[in-house]
């Protein structure tokens, strides 16, 4: 009787390993035409990426107490330093910062992109908003962060010759900032505040970044005009699109939008694909990480950020986190990670490409191609351009 019990669920077990091997082949996203543009930047750069594991410490600045956790009198930032294998340098440098409860290896998928480009990117693990954080992930260490970032540089720069794992330098006037959610803001605190920005940043992206309290005022009272691209889905419950990333072109000079026409918050993650492919809206997973940790009743994060002398002002009647009855439906998270890596690649290299023929190839895939090539991308420059009027 156990053997038949035994042989029985075997099949079992075999045949939804079979009915899911199929759905997902059947569900597979479809590709860009091969003769595109899109399929051209899509495709894995000339490099072999690689990643090592560092850990930088910095002893100059304490990590607050949090919940049980009593604090340190340092803030330790396990990173990923990816890389490409041979390339000889001088590398672009990328810091990375992830989402409020995640961690650094959340979006893999574009870190190794770039390092097959020739880029060098840092992402760090926070003290304070990770997964991983002792007392629970505090959404307010995020003002702590830019000043992360700038340290983080420093010693990416300071590295010699027997500490690095890439061959060759890091070139100090390229150097560029992206970020996840709460690691949007972070990218766009280092990039414009008037006390917290890092002036060697040269080029930022923020994918689903909150900005709606990040006012006009906020973004010219430094005189910063980088380059700055916004990369947001329709879909998204956590950080509605209408109050955060459709504002950006209005009020950001040489700032642009990427909209993704069905994307939602957590279809950037690694873990979308193909994991999140049969849900209606799978954002219900990273409101409920979020919710876990910000009361929803009051939303009060940031609180040290707001200040109307810097352009951070709170909306009183901004929509509650999640809050949305019935979501949109998300589109094909496949689909979604594709827009993400041209975009942010063709944003990156229209900056820091080696050649004046590179950096017009970017900005032409990301200004007309990737619109042509997918459906679902619609992208939207700044009405403000620095030096123009």
């Amino acid at each position: 009787m156990l053997k038949k019990l035994s042989f029985g669920l075997l099949v079992t077990t075999l045949v939804l390993v079979v009915a899911i091997v199929i759905g997902v082949q059947f569900t597979a996203p479809q590709q860009p035409a091969r003769d595109s543009p899109s399929a051209k930047w899509l495709a894995e750069g000339p490099y072999q990426p690689q990643q090592a594991e560092m850990l930088f410490v910095d002893s100059s600045r304490a990590t607050d107490a949090n919940g049980e956790f009593a604090g340190a009198p340092h803030r330790s930032l396990p990173s990923a330093i990816w890389y490409p294998k041979n390339a000889g340098g001088p590398y672009p440098l990328i810091v990375y910062s992830h989402g409020f409860t995640s961690s650094r290896d959340e979006t893999k998928y574009l870190l190794a992109q770039l390092a097959s480009h020739g880029y060098v990117v840092l992402a760090a693990n926070y003290p304070l908003t990770s997964g991983a954080a002792p007392g629970g992930a505090n959404a307010n260490d995020v003002s702590n962060q830019p000043e992360d970032i700038t340290f983080l540089i420093d010693s990416v720069l300071a590295l010699s010759d027997s500490d690095k794992p890439f061959e060759g330098e890091i070139d100090s006037n390229r150097i560029g900032l992206m970020g996840l959610s709460l690691g949007g803001l972070t990218t766009s605190l280092t990039s414009y505040h008037p006390r917290l920005r890092e002036p060697r940043v040269k080029a930022a992206v923020s994918i689903a970044g909150p900005s709606e309290f990040l006012s006009k005022k906020f973004y010219d009272q430094s005189g910063v005009t980088i380059p700055f691209l916004m990369i947001a889905g329709s879909a998204d419950r956590l950080i509605l699109h209408n109050s955060n990333a459709a504002v950006i072109p209005e009020r950001v000079t040489n700032g642009s939008l990427l909209t993704i026409v069905g994307g939602n918050h957590i279809g950037f993650v690694n873990m979308a694909e193909p994991v999140l492919r049969f849900f209606h809206n799978s954002d219900f997973i990273a409101c409920a990480a979020v919710l876990a940790s910000v009361d929803p009743e009051t939303d009060e994060v940031f609180t040290d950020l707001l200040s109307e002398a810097d352009g951070i002002v709170a909306d009183p009647n901004a929509p509650k986190l999640c809050a949305e009855p019935k979501p949109p439906a998300s589109g094909h998270p496949g689909r979604q990670h594709m827009i993400t890596q041209i975009g942010m690649l063709s944003f990156f290299e229209s900056v820091f490409g080696n050649s004046l023929e590179t950096r017009s190839e970017g900005k032409a895939v990301l200004q007309r191609h990737l619109a042509e090539d997918f459906d679902e991308a619609n992208f939207q420059l700044a009405d403000r351009v620095a030096g123009v009027k």
